[in-house]
């Protein structure tokens, strides 16, 4: 009998345990001490606690009061409204418990996302990190790194922590992400808060909504073209289900994206799919944010056509039409192009800086915009190549003109002489009589020399849609 009621004793204590559990506030873990929100708006704190459980939210920049009731499903969600920027902060949270968050910092938040060159840091050996190690320590400067996880249906939390940039969690962390981040808090004055969810070697499909994929024959036809990998997932949606999922509708200023080399073999469907990608995610997040994307580097490795990597720096190009989106052309950024991984990582986060100061943020920037490719008129015995407006000028850095060919009717590509006509490129070929097309660095592993006035390389480009013809060099 002693026995029995031991056990009944116990039982009895373990429901009680197990109750107060569930009714306990909980967070998700993009919501913690040391975070970065969004200033001057609207962000989304939200949670899980018993369903209909009263939930108080109150933060130490205003008297504002926030209350909501949790719904049935256990979960709720509270807008706030954040300041302009500063810290660190205090916020806090009530309902059957209470959760005090520190160290909170109100600044300017971007996700940076894609592959390898994203992804890569310190621990890869960048010598640009290591050697900026010791100047490193910035409380001004947040990261939260999500780490590699997949998952056949949208998660809505993951295992990671925001921590204060110190030496050893910026080599760590994303090299781009760093370097995009302390040029941001140097430039305004804020706080930058940095998220880094990338996963080398991965396609663009595993970072789309599967069924944004599997609903369109040729995005589906192309996602079983992608090779099964050892290293990284290639099925549509498990990656945006277990690493971008989870952070909306967390408040954020933007996103960087760095990939592209794992969609080479399919570049003649990355355009919709990267398009659809966009726009998932920005309905994801509920805001219209920026999307500044990195024009993959010359490679030497993507084949012998000689144009695979061609034709997906075009398919990225062709994504520009997206309202609020920006390319960084990195034509000029390769230390070694029989490398995938070019190590000029802070050259590359600093285009992408002041593309986001010049854009984004309003600042008067001159080195923001490539120079590309707007149509093109005809005239004897030679074309004239035209560029978007808001090229003052354009120029050359060592020699004569590189990457230029053209062709006549016959669709074979020769070595093109080129040169500078005020904002207009003149190319002619004394082996093409009469020319219809030319191309400009459109090879695997091009080592062009046209720049704007600004010193930002000219966007690769073609005027001819011969894709069953290549470029010779």
């Amino acid at each position: 009998m002693k026995q029995y009621l031991h056990q009944c004793s116990l039982l009895f204590s373990f429901i009680l345990l197990a109750f107060a559990a569930s009714a306990n506030v909980r967070l998700p873990a993009i919501i913690g001490n040391h975070m970065v929100l969004q200033q001057s708006g609207i962000v989304n704190l939200w949670g899980w606690s018993d369903a209909s459980e009263k939930i108080t939210i109150r933060t130490s920049w205003d008297t504002t009061t926030y209350t909501t009731t949790a719904s049935a499903e256990a979960r709720w969600q509270v807008a706030i409204r954040t300041p302009a920027a500063g810290g660190p902060h205090r916020i806090t949270i009530k309902g059957n418990n209470t959760i005090e968050l520190e160290d909170v910092m109100i600044g300017e938040v971007w996700l940076c996302s894609g592959q390898s060159n994203m992804e890569w840091s310190g621990d890869n050996g960048l010598p640009q990190t290591l050697s900026e190690m010791p100047n490193a320590t910035n409380k001004q400067i947040r990261f939260f790194h999500v780490p590699r996880t997949t998952s056949r249906h949208p998660q809505d939390d993951v295992k990671a922590q925001w921590v204060v940039c110190t030496p050893e969690d910026m080599k760590r962390f994303s090299a781009i992400g760093y370097f995009f981040g302390k040029e941001i808090n140097a430039a305004l004055q804020v706080p930058a808060g940095l998220i880094n969810a990338s996963w080398g070697g991965t396609p663009a499909e595993v970072w789309t909504p599967e069924p944004t994929v599997t609903a369109n024959a040729d995005l589906a036809a192309a996602a079983k073209k992608l090779t099964p990998q050892q290293w990284w997932t290639v099925r549509p949606g498990a990656a945006y289900n277990g690493m971008i999922a989870p952070l909306a509708p967390y408040g954020i200023a933007g996103v960087l994206w760095y990939q592209g080399e794992s969609n080479v073999g399919t570049a003649n469907t990355y355009t919709p799919l990267f398009t659809a990608m966009i726009e998932h995610w920005r309905k994801a997040f509920g805001k219209q944010f920026p999307f500044y994307f990195v024009q993959i580097a010359p490679y030497s490795g993507y084949g012998k056509d000689n144009m695979g990597s061609a034709l997906l720096r075009e398919a990225q190009t062709a994504t520009l039409v997206l309202p609020r989106t920006g390319m960084v052309v990195t034509t000029d950024l390769v230390d070694d192009i029989a490398d995938i991984h070019p190590k000029m990582k802070k050259e590359v986060a600093h285009r992408l800086a002041q593309l986001a100061l010049g854009d984004a943020y309003g600042q008067k920037v001159a080195t923001y915009q490539s120079p590309r490719y707007s149509h093109f008129s005809e005239e004897k015995g030679r074309m004239r190549i035209h560029f978007t407006e808001g090229v003052a000028k354009l120029t050359i850095r060592g020699g004569a003109l590189k990457e230029f060919y053209v062709a006549g009717e016959d669709r074979i590509f020769y070595p093109a002489a080129a040169k500078i006509e005020g904002k207009t490129i003149v190319v002619s070929s004394k082996q093409v009589a009469k020319p219809v097309a030319v191309r400009f660095a459109f090879t695997n592993a091009p080592q062009p020399n046209l720049y704007g006035e600004n010193g930002l390389p000219a966007v690769p480009f073609r005027t001819d849609k011969w894709n069953d013809v290549l470029t010779v060099k």
